[in-house]
């Protein structure tokens, strides 16, 4: 199992163990020990399957930022994590500014744009693409096209003006 360490096969193991007890029906053909066989051979499978799992690469694949940034075996080694710069935290009266300075952008933006670049710009800041744009709004791509080139047009227009204003 990727990411995984002796106790947590261990542990999925007696989840077999534990699974074979709660089900066993002396009453059926076989023994308790290949019921508990199979049972634990299943359970292992079942968490192998699992951890290999796209959806669980980041936990199986992490890098603990505790561990020794260098390989020269120092008792007193530098950590990874104090290796990063830790002055890189931004001001939030800048993050405050960066946002006003971003809606103002938006509503010169919005405010100089038709009905239909509004749409398309909606539609592309959404992720979709030309054609589908297009389709949604019952109109040519080449439409679509020419209204992201007029968005970006104004865009920049509006941006040089506030900057020089």
């Amino acid at each position: 199992m990727i990411g995984a360490e002796k106790e947590d096969i261990i542990q999925e193991g007696m989840i077999g163990l534990f699974k074979a007890i709660k089900n066993y029906k002396p009453d059926k053909q076989n023994s308790f020990k290949s019921f508990a066989n199979i049972c634990i051979e299943r359970q292992l499978i079942t968490a192998i399957k699992t951890s290999n799992r796209q959806k669980h690469m980041p936990l199986n694949s992490y890098l603990s930022l505790n561990t020794a940034a260098y390989d020269n075996n120092e008792e007193d080694s530098v950590e990874l994590i104090d290796t990063f710069n830790s002055e890189t935290t931004e001001d939030p009266l800048e993050t405050i500014m960066k946002q006003e300075y971003y809606t103002e952008v938006e509503n010169a933006v919005n405010k100089n744009l038709s009905k239909f670049e509004k749409q398309v710009l909606d539609r592309f800041l959404k992720g979709e693409s030309y054609v589908k744009i297009a389709e949604k709004l019952d109109s040519p791509v080449k439409s679509v096209d020419n209204a992201i080139q007029r968005i970006r047009k104004k865009a920049i227009k509006n941006i040089f003006n506030e900057n020089h204003s």
